[in-house]
């Protein structure tokens, strides 16, 4: 038997340098587009980072304070508080702000994975948070002052849309999935027509047509707030979509996986919710996350109804004459705010597989 012991791994294929040997120089056209890359970068980056930080004016109240050569964040500062809140009263502001916080409170536990009872925070910002939201924005109960929903905007109105589409249209997704593949031939054929033609009708048509042509079809009397339509609307195209997002999960389950479940005794009910849908579920959370990615994303279409967003609070903004130049900054604070929420649900959907999977691959 060889007394010689292992000898340790050469130091170029261990650590820092390992990793750069593996992943940008393991060839040569692989290090040709690393060094293309990394020029872009490094002439790109250093004026971007000027214009954005070092040569930027943040302090001041008018545009004339803007002395630097790069962005110009006063004009960000003077308005923030509109693209926040839109036209909500100012005295009444906090109570936007207490969603802020109750929001933060239900889903940033969901990124900690040894939060305690995270679980809890989660079901709370799925039920109980849209019944505070709905007593405590638009006021009317317990003393709290009305606020029309003409007078709400800016991002505040962006969560709203987003929040509620996305609560409300999974579980209608679900119910419309199931129902396309019933063996009931009515269900399944009045799920089938309801989800190819919303699938079919672009959003910015379902806005115009919930805002201006819902009225007219509804009963003298009888009339739903702009808000609202657009909330029903944007409920209703998003459950389509996501009908077919679970509908691809339903399919992909084993035959097996139908046939233990009814072997177990279970109704259809216990079966497609204790068995089924867990499953179906996990496999397309990558689907359903990127639909509402994208519901978040379209909810900028509801300026074409006359509702300001945070996209459209900005965009009313920049025509202001006395700040003519200085229109770049508001859709780079805008493009941000997006990117802050659109990234946090791509990172929550990727640790939430993760920790699902139950693949074998090594």
């Amino acid at each position: 038997m060889s007394n010689t012991k292992d000898l340790p791994p050469p130091k170029t294929e261990i650590g820092v340098v390992g990793w750069c040997r593996k992943h940008l120089f393991s060839s040569w056209h692989n290090t040709l587009l690393t060094i293309v890359v990394a020029y872009f970068l490094v002439t790109l980056i250093g004026p971007l980072l000027n214009w954005l930080i070092f040569d930027a004016t943040f302090s001041g109240t008018q545009p004339s304070d803007c002395t630097g050569g790069g962005a110009c964040w006063v004009f960000i500062n003077q308005r923030i508080n509109f693209y926040i809140y839109g036209f909500y009263p100012d005295p009444l502001q906090w109570r936007i702000d207490v969603m802020f916080v109750l929001l933060a409170v239900a889903f940033v536990p969901q990124f900690i994975e040894n939060f305690p009872k995270r679980k809890w925070f989660g079901i709370f910002g799925l039920t109980g948070l849209p019944v505070i939201g709905y007593i405590l924005i638009p006021g009317g109960h317990f003393g709290l002052e009305n606020v029309p929903s003409s007078k709400w905007g800016g991002l505040a109105l962006t969560l709203i849309l987003s929040y509620v589409g996305i609560v409300a249209s999974l579980p209608l997704g679900t119910l419309l999935a199931m129902g396309r593949r019933s063996d009931m031939p009515i269900i399944r054929g009045l799920c089938v027509i309801f989800i190819e033609v919303w699938r079919a009708v672009p959003l910015i048509t379902v806005l115009f047509m919930a805002s201006v042509m819902l009225p007219l079809f509804l009963p003298e009397g009888m009339n739903f707030e702009k808000l609202a339509r657009a909330l029903i609307g944007i409920t209703l195209w998003q459950s389509a979509y996501m009908a077919e997002e679970i509908r691809g999960g339903l399919q992909a389950i084993p035959k097996g996986q139908y046939e233990a479940a009814s072997a177990l005794g279970l109704g259809y009910w216990k079966k497609m919710g204790l068995i089924i849908l867990p499953q179906a579920l996990t496999l397309v959370i990558p689907g359903i996350v990127n639909t509402f990615i994208s519901l978040f994303k379209d909810t900028t279409l509801v300026l074409i109804i006359g509702l300001f967003d945070i996209l459209g609070a900005v965009q009313s903004t920049i025509t202001d004459p006395a700040w003519q130049n200085v229109t770049t900054e508001g859709y780079v604070f805008v493009a941000f705010c997006f990117w802050v929420f659109c990234f946090g649900m791509s990172r929550y959907s990727q640790n939430l597989e993760s920790k699902l999977d139950t693949s074998h691959r090594n």
